[in-house]
């Protein structure tokens, strides 16, 4: 399996793995999706009872949501992650308790009327460890309201719930390859006319490919233009694969850990055909 990196920012990428199978493309993409971890907050201790401020107001803890639905909101912020500095619970030296190596404390404190947002958590120590999204809201408060919580992450990965995922709008599609037959091409631009991706161009002698890449395969241009004049194929051992990410991770470590995952993986199978043997 080849791979090259066509496009790499720091929360999308697009790349084209070759000398493949479709099952093999698709064993990346859950391995992106289900098992690459990274840091989500768990669990959310509310406050209750009145608050006072350094003025006396005095302030009611309660909120318009639930906080089951706050705790739910609060759980899909993307936290920052460093998988060299991070690990799981239950793999730490702490033996779970929960330690700066396995777990980030946040505080949240809040007094209406506002909104509170993602950006007004904060992190116990490490001031690098903030949310990465600071205006995603959670919650609107009233007159007299307030919201005072401390809320822990952990790691762990999307196969256990949403929250995990470390990468979104993961998807494959086989690579395009289009030949034009220039003897039976006539030019007269319906081809042209009907990509909804605009593609086709002519350059005065004969039909040109601009970017074969966002062929969507729909086979549009071949059916207004005469028969076998252009042929669109999508090759079964190469493919483009595309995928996000909420800022969490980078896209590119992203990628370099499901590689690992899967090649972990396929040791492991490798081993245990051995001792078969």
């Amino acid at each position: 399996m080849n791979i090259e990196i066509k496009e790499m920012e720091e929360r999308r990428a697009k790349i084209i793995v070759s000398n493949t199978t479709p099952s093999i493309v698709n064993l990346l993409r859950r391995a992106m999706i289900a098992d690459v971890p990274k840091m989500a907050i768990e669990d959310v201790e509310f406050h209750l009872g009145p608050i006072r401020d350094e003025h006396g107001n005095e302030y009611e803890s309660a909120a318009p949501l639930f906080d089951e639905i706050i705790a739910h909101r609060l759980g899909l912020v993307p936290i920052p992650t460093d998988l060299n500095l991070f690990t799981f619970r239950d793999q730490c030296s702490c033996g779970g308790v929960g330690c700066p190596q396995c777990t980030i404390i946040y505080s949240l404190s809040k007094k209406g009327p506002c909104t509170v947002y993602s950006g007004d958590l904060e992190p116990v120590g490490d001031p690098s460890l903030a949310p990465v999204d600071k205006n995603i809201p959670i919650v609107k408060l009233g007159e007299g309201q307030a919201l005072l919580i401390y809320a822990i992450a952990v790691l762990g990965r999307g196969k256990e719930h949403a929250k995990w995922q470390a990468a979104q709008a993961v998807g494959y599609k086989y690579y395009p390859e289009i030949n034009i037959d220039t003897k039976l091409c006539d030019l007269c631009m319906e081809c042209a006319q009907s990509c909804p991706v605009n593609i086709l161009k002519s350059d005065g002698k004969k039909i040109i490919v601009e970017d074969n890449e966002k062929c969507t395969l729909c086979n549009t241009c071949v059916e207004v233009c005469a028969p076998n004049a252009i042929k669109v194929i999508g090759r079964d051992d190469k493919f483009i694969l595309t995928y996000e990410t909420d800022g969490a991770l980078k896209a590119y470590d992203v990628l370099i850990y499901a590689l690992r995952i899967l090649r972990d993986r396929f040791s492991e199978i490798e081993k245990s055909l051995d001792s078969i043997k």
